[in-house]
């Protein structure tokens, strides 16, 4: 009897398996579309700046309404990413099946 049976059966086994290269999806529109809205908030801010006779509050409620829109944009993003990833996952998963 071979010594070598297993070894050789696992090898023939992996000579059939494909490797799969994940490709890049192209243009990520959604994060172009927030590094837009991002854009549009700092504007905005800019636009609404305080002037000297303004309330003295005016200025760290701006400057807090704009960061957390900004905040918010990037969480979303990074919550786009980790949903591309499961969507990719899923089908590299369902490939193998």
């Amino acid at each position: 009897m071979e010594t070598n049976a297993a070894v050789r059966m696992f090898l023939r086994r992996m000579r059939r398996q494909t490797v799969t290269i994940p490709v890049p999806h192209g243009i990520d529109w959604k994060g172009i579309g927030y590094l837009f809205s991002i854009v549009g908030a700092l504007l905005l801010g800019a636009q609404a700046w305080p002037k000297p006779s303004d309330p003295s509050w005016h200025v760290p409620a701006l400057v807090a309404g704009v960061s957390t829109t900004i905040i918010g944009f990037a969480v979303r993003y990074v919550a786009h990413l980790k949903q591309r990833r499961e969507i990719d996952e899923a089908k590299r998963e369902a490939e193998r099946r």
